[in-house]
């Protein structure tokens, strides 16, 4: 068995079962068929402990190809039933069609809640001591590869949950939008809301069907909550304004926190060294460059600032040539003496 949380096992060819809700098309296979020749299968393919096949489709195919009678498999049991099936259905749609972001929300959602499902199913077998040799531990890597590391209740878990099943719908561990997509649907749904507001929120579900952005009109329904919260039946306040006023704040609050996170970033990039082989690559993409200037040209069309920059930056790489010349000479192994009558080596330190 595998450290990694999965039977690892050779299994007939023929008895792994493709089924209907997997990829098809398998595009070229003569870089994965001229590779399984020359280094072997590096990943195994992954099945349910009842042959059917969960990913490695194209890895299989190959197999088949070159005659293979038998395969490394990986043997996953630690994924219900209906997990199997929807990551499945995500490896369909997704090497097909892209999901449209209404899709991907609800597919989404299912993904999410079994994700937690499952990682709570694995804690309380593991707590009771009743978790078998197959679902042991974590799962191993995957094209499919269900939740991997600790979740359980509680904030930290469903923040998990969230995260794998992003990434296995969309392939970025960011939820932000397919949960926007969620709000705005549960308020469209609920009838303990004003009918307005459900309204509008029907209003930018449409909109994003017709391929509108997600956060404007995600912004635009919970800034018209927020009103409709502090309103009383009765009261004179226009809804419309104080929704409006909502908005306006909230997008101020989002311009805020983008300038924020843009000085945060460029503060962090400022203090931030680049490493040797980044310096090395900058130096050779520059070398012969004067080859491709011409001086006159320059010297006709260069305004007085940017020539300034240019000798500004000659200044900082003579400087940071000297330091680094002096650096080199410090750390550099001094010749041991010769001996009477003997010569010394001579100096074959590369040139900067």
């Amino acid at each position: 068995m595998s450290d990694r949380g999965h039977i690892e096992l050779n299994r007939l060819v023929d008895s792994i079962v493709v089924g209907q809700r997997h990829r098809r098309d398998t595009g070229d296979l003569t870089p994965l068929i001229d590779s399984l020749k020359r280094v072997g299968l590096l990943q195994p393919v992954t099945i349910t402990p009842d042959g059917h096949l969960i990913c490695g489709y194209r890895r299989l195919q190959a197999a088949k190809q070159l005659g293979w009678r038998t395969l490394r498999v990986w043997v996953r049991s630690g994924l219900s039933d209906e997990l199997t099936r929807l990551l499945a259905e995500r490896d369909e749609n997704t090497t097909h069609k892209p999901l449209s972001p209404l899709e991907a929300a609800k597919l989404y959602e299912e993904l999410r809640t079994l994700v937690a499902e499952d990682a709570d199913r694995r804690k309380r077998a593991t707590q009771y001591g009743t978790e078998t040799d197959e679902t042991a531990g974590q799962p191993g890597p995957a094209e499919s590869a269900g939740p991997a590391g600790p979740a359980g209740p509680g904030s930290g878990a469903r923040g998990d949950a969230r995260r794998r099943a992003a990434e296995m719908v969309t392939g970025k561990a960011s939820y932000a939008r397919l949960e926007q997509i969620l709000q705005m649907e549960r308020i469209a749904a609920d009838r303990s809301l004003s009918p307005d507001l459900r309204a509008l929120a029907e209003t930018e579900i449409e909109a994003i069907r017709d391929g509108g952005a997600v956060d404007p009109g995600y912004q635009r329904v919970k800034a018209a909550e927020r009103a409709a919260a502090l309103t009383r039946p009765g009261d004179d306040t226009d809804l419309d304004q104080v929704t409006a006023a909502a908005i306006k704040t909230a997008q101020a609050d989002r311009r805020r926190r983008i300038r924020e996170n843009r000085a945060r970033r460029e503060a962090a990039a400022a203090t931030t060294k680049r490493s040797t082989r980044s310096f090395t690559l900058k130096w050779a993409e520059l070398d012969g460059w004067t080859t491709k200037y011409d001086a006159e040209q320059i010297a006709r069309e260069i305004t007085p600032a940017n020539w300034a920059i240019f000798r500004r930056v000659l200044d900082q790489t003579q400087a940071f040539a000297d330091a680094v010349e002096s650096a080199r000479a410090a750390t550099s192994t001094p010749a041991a003496p010769s001996a009477p009558g003997e010569l010394a080596a001579p100096d074959t330190r590369e040139e900067v």
